[in-house]
């Protein structure tokens, strides 16, 4: 058993992936979350946003190193490969400012990080490091080596398959519990083997339960309704060990989201609108992939809600002058907020780049990010034929409704990237 110092102030975090902070509110007043509704009545929970575009891969490294994706570099799960229109997937050498354990280590602090987004393939820490998704090879997915053999024999999985519980709700609720347990062990195991000064966990689960089924937790009718208060029921009993642990050892403890969540009514192609209202084109008739875009095309999009008007001397086959790029961009600003589907208004908000992103690779993001209302899911989507599709997610994510707590109420209106900050207070 590790021996821990207890002159040492530490801190605890316990990240659940995608709950919304109504949700939450939801949950502790049913009676189905007692432990989050402890820490609630102990603390009140806090709505928070987190940076956009609202999705994992830039809002847990938002919180990691408390900078906006102009700080911290990822602005996706996916970005081009320089100079081309290739797209490949982020990763852990995209995210290039220093994070909470980086920090701490540079001070001889030891950190435990189990499961965050954006961390694979896992870099040595002063600690141990458990990458979180997108992973693709377990064993690059931990550090340090020997810790491999231990949570393989402990049943530990990264992550639901998402390909197949997409279809296979039956599979969905197993893969939940198993990989759920998993983690448990994991946390459990760490805690009483690795000697920290800081230790995170993050649940990945419940951002997959609400994209396949938010309905069944929205709908006491609906026949999952009953799983998916179990599965919550056993998310927060995970919380509540934490919190006992964190207590018992003197740490702070923080809890978070890395986004909201709301029902999905239809997804929308924002590349096929692009090309649909005159300002994507494509070479050989293939609209299915950004490498065939045509010399004229004046702007594309990235999953899921990013714009990038296509400068000359920027890519390959840019042709919009630079002193052009305001009059495209106000032009697809006000098409996207006139775009309706049965009479309801499509685009709740439109950030140009400078209004959201600082930093030194600010100038690399998106030039416009477009925020749906509540319902319609923003992708960038190639080869669609129409801009509105009906799809089997249920659910989709909202960028001002995650959830934050500490015993010490935080600052009023807190953003994710002021996370870092109080949590590095401890030390």
């Amino acid at each position: 058993m590790g021996l821990f110092n207890k002159n040492n102030k530490r801190a605890v975090v316990v990240g659940l992936d995608g709950v919304p902070h109504s949700l939450v509110e939801k949950l502790t007043a049913d009676g189905t979350t007692p432990h989050l509704a402890e820490l609630g009545a102990a603390s009140p929970f806090a709505r928070m946003t987190v940076t956009l575009p609202e999705i994992s891969a830039v809002s847990w490294p938002s919180f990691a190193t408390g900078l906006n994706p102009g700080g911290h570099g990822v602005f996706g799960f996916t970005e081009l490969k320089a100079g081309t229109y290739d797209v490949r997937f982020t990763n852990s050498a995209d995210v290039k400012a220093p994070t909470i354990w980086d920090r701490l280590g540079r001070i001889r602090k030891r950190a435990v990080v189990v499961n965050q987004p954006s961390t694979y393939p896992a870099n040595a820490i002063n600690g141990a490091l458990v990458a979180g998704f997108v992973a693709v090879d377990f064993d690059r997915a931990i550090m340090p080596p020997p810790l491999r053999a231990k949570l393989r024999a402990l049943g530990y999985e990264i992550d639901v398959d998402t390909v197949k519980c997409r279809e296979d709700h039956d599979l969905l609720q197993k893969q939940l519990m198993t990989t759920l347990a998993g983690r448990r062990k994991a946390a459990a195991y760490l805690w009483e083997n690795e000697d920290w000064d800081y230790f995170e966990v993050v649940v990945t689960g419940t951002d997959r339960l609400q994209h396949y089924l938010w309905d069944a937790l929205m709908e006491e009718a609906h026949p999952r309704h009953g799983f998916c208060l179990e599965f919550y029921r056993e998310v927060d009993r995970f919380v509540g060990e934490m919190f006992a642990r964190a207590r018992d050892a003197g740490a702070a403890f923080y809890l978070l989201s890395d986004h909201g969540f709301c029902g999905v009514e239809r997804e929308v192609y924002l590349n096929t609108w692009l090309e649909q209202e005159g300002f994507l084109a494509f070479d050989g008739g293939k609209n299915d992939s950004l490498a065939a875009l045509a010399a004229g095309s004046r702007a594309f999009a990235l999953d899921p809600n990013r714009i990038y008007v296509n400068v000359a001397g920027k890519y390959p086959r840019g042709g919009v002058r630079p002193g052009d790029v305001p009059a495209v961009l106000a032009e697809i600003k006000e098409g996207l907020l006139a775009l309706s589907h049965n009479g309801r208004p499509v685009i709740r908000k439109i950030f140009h780049r400078d209004e959201i992103y600082d930093g030194p690779y600010a100038a690399s993001g998106p030039d416009m990010v477009a925020v749906a209302h509540p319902g319609f899911d923003l992708k960038a989507h190639l080869g669609k034929a129409e801009v509105f599709a009906e799809t089997n997610l249920t659910g989709m994510h909202t960028y001002d409704d995650a959830v934050f707590w500490s015993a010490e109420p935080p600052p009023a209106d807190v953003k994710i990237t002021d996370l870092a900050k109080l949590v590095l207070a401890n030390y």
